[in-house]
C-alpha cells in the first residue's frame, strides 16, 4: 500500500524526531551533561520524556495507516 503525502510526512517526522532523541539521550550520558546545572538537566530530561511520548504517538499514527 502506497502512503499518501501526509502519511509520508508523518513517517519523516518520526524518523527525524527519533534521530534527535537518540542524540539527546547520548548527550545525557556524557560528563558535559553531568556538569550542567540541575535545573538545566531537569529541563533536558523533561524534553527527552516529551520527545519519547511524541515518538510513541507518531508510531501509533503510522501503525494506523495500515489498519
Amino acid at each position: 500500500m502506497a502512503l499518501l503525502p501526509h502519511q509520508i510526512r508523518v513517517v519523516a517526522e518520526k524518523r527525524e524526531l527519533d534521530e534527535r532523541l537518540q542524540r539527546l539521550v547520548a548527550f545525557m550520558g556524557t560528563a558535559t551533561f553531568a556538569e550542567l546545572p540541575e535545573a538545566e538537566r531537569a529541563r533536558m530530561t523533561r524534553q527527552r520524556d516529551v520527545m519519547t511520548e511524541l515518538s510513541a504517538v507518531l508510531g501509533d499514527r503510522i501503525d494506523a495507516f495500515s489498519a
